[in-house]
């Protein structure tokens, strides 16, 4: 029962079971939620989303990679929940009064997944250090600060 759920939450509700690119449809599923979450409680809504998404990830891909030898297996897209999140963390109050709130989210998106992707500085150093379940969610908060700061400019800035 234990694992079960473990798989259920590292794979977002088994989003991450998509035959093709399941980080990048695990940030995309995440879009909704971060909708409902700033739309209802703005800024403390995405956070605590992130936190749970954050440490739920943690006990999950522990528990999944405690019984395999990969430590980052593709099916685990918590991590893409919670740095997908956290990119809109500074945003989250525009996105309750922006009648073009698409827009935001679309770009925070394109952005969450760039630096994922991209895995530079600290974003690296997580993936790369942490052999861990730490290191699985780190390197995405990382990557989803990065994110936060440059659609916090763009917003302000007018996006």
């Amino acid at each position: 029962m234990k694992n079960k759920l473990a798989r259920i939450t590292a794979s977002y509700f088994g989003i991450g079971f998509a035959p093709k690119a399941p980080g990048t449809m695990g940030s995309l599923a995440t879009l909704p939620l971060a909708f409902v979450l700033a739309y209802f409680w703005g800024c403390a809504g995405i956070l605590a989303g992130a936190a749970v998404a954050f440490f739920a990830g943690v006990w999950a891909t522990n528990e999944i990679i405690s019984k395999q030898d990969e430590k980052d297996p593709s099916f685990v897209v918590i991590d893409e929940t919670a740095g997908q999140l956290t990119a809109f963390l500074i945003v989250a109050p525009q996105l309750q009064t922006n009648s073009d709130a698409w827009a935001v989210y679309l770009t925070g998106f394109a952005l969450f997944r760039f630096f994922d992707i991209l895995k530079a500085g600290p974003v690296k150093w997580a993936d790369s250090k942490l052999k861990n379940a730490w290191g699985v969610m780190l390197d995405d908060i990382f990557a989803g600060m990065f994110a936060a700061v440059i659609l916090a400019a763009l917003t302000r800035i007018g996006l």
